[in-house]
C-alpha cells in the first residue's frame, strides 16, 4: 500500500496544542491509554485534518474495517481539535468498567432491533444542535465485504446530516483490520511488525441538492453519496480502484449500486 504525500503528524504534540475542548478525566485517560498502545501495534498515516471543523457540530462518517477503528479514528479526530462521540453498540455499555468509561466519556449507546432503537438518533442529534462532534460508522457494524470495501449502510447518518445540517466529513480508514482482524479477533496479529495504518479526512459532502428534504428518498440518496465518497477514499489510498457493485451482507455478495 502506497505511502501518503502531506501527511500530518500531530500525534507527536502534547494534546494541549491541537485540541482546546473541556473533556472529563476519563476520557483524557483513554487517550492516554491509546498514545501509549496505539503506536506499539501501528504506524499512523495520517492526513488533511484541517478539513475537520474546530468547532461547532459536525458529523464524521467512516467505513468500518475492524474492532481497532474506534481508537484509531478517535485518536485522529482528538488530534484534529475535537473529542468525538461515537455511537456504539448498547452492548458495550452492559460491560463492566468499558461501560462505565464509555459513559463518562459521553458516547452514545445503539439498542438494535428495540423499541429504543431511535434513541440513539435522538441523543446524536441533541449532541450535533449542542455543538459536538459525532463520530459513526454508516455501516452499522464491520463490513462484510470480504476485500474490506465498504458495504450497504443503515440510513442513519443521512438522516442526521439532513435533520441538522451540520457539516458532513467523510474519514476514511485502511489498515486497520491488519490489526485486529476484520470481523474476527485475530489477537496473533498484535505481534510482529506494526501494521501501516492509514486514516484521511475528506472535504464536506455537499448536501445543498437535498435542501429542506428529510424525507427517505433523499436519505437513501445521501447514503449512497456517502458510501462513493467513502469508496472513492479508500480506492484512493489502497492505490487501485474499488470492485463494481458494493457488497449487501444480507444476500452476501456484491449487488448493483443504485
Amino acid at each position: 500500500m502506497p505511502g501518503m504525500s502531506g501527511e500530518n503528524e500531530s500525534w507527536r504534540l502534547p494534546v494541549r496544542r491541537v485540541n482546546n475542548e473541556r473533556v472529563s478525566v476519563v476520557y483524557r485517560a483513554v487517550l492516554a491509554f491509546a498514545r501509549a498502545v496505539v503506536p506499539l501495534v501501528s504506524v499512523r498515516h495520517w492526513r488533511n485534518q484541517e478539513t475537520i471543523p474546530k468547532g461547532g457540530g459536525v458529523l464524521v462518517v467512516s467505513n468500518h474495517l475492524s474492532n481497532f477503528d474506534a481508537l484509531a479514528l478517535g485518536e485522529y479526530l482528538i488530534y484534529s481539535g475535537r473529542w468525538p462521540r461515537f455511537l456504539g453498540k448498547s452492548d458495550i455499555f452492559r460491560i463492566p468498567v468499558l461501560g462505565w468509561i464509555a459513559r463518562k466519556c459521553r458516547q452514545i449507546p445503539v439498542y438494535r432491533n428495540t423499541d429504543r432503537a431511535r434513541d440513539a438518533l435522538i441523543a446524536a442529534e441533541q449532541a450535533l444542535e449542542a455543538g459536538d462532534l459525532v463520530a459513526m460508522f454508516p455501516e452499522g457494524t464491520i463490513t462484510a465485504d470480504p476485500d474490506g470495501w465498504p458495504m450497504t449502510a443503515r440510513l442513519g447518518a443521512a438522516h442526521l446530516a439532513l435533520t441538522t445540517g451540520v457539516p458532513l466529513i467523510p474519514v476514511a480508514q485502511s489498515g486497520t483490520n491488519l490489526v485486529l482482524g476484520q470481523k474476527k479477533l485475530e489477537f496473533r496479529r498484535l505481534f510482529g511488525k506494526r501494521k501501516d495504518v492509514y486514516i484521511e479526512a475528506g472535504d464536506p459532502i455537499d448536501l445543498s441538492p437535498w435542501a429542506g428534504r428529510t424525507d427517505k428518498e433523499a436519505q437513501l440518496e445521501v447514503t449512497e453519496v456517502i458510501l462513493d465518497t467513502l469508496t472513492a477514499m479508500v480506492s484512493e489510498i489502497r492505490g487501485f480502484p474499488a470492485p463494481e457493485g458494493r457488497y449487501d451482507a444480507r444476500v452476501g455478495a456484491r449487488v448493483t449500486r443504485p
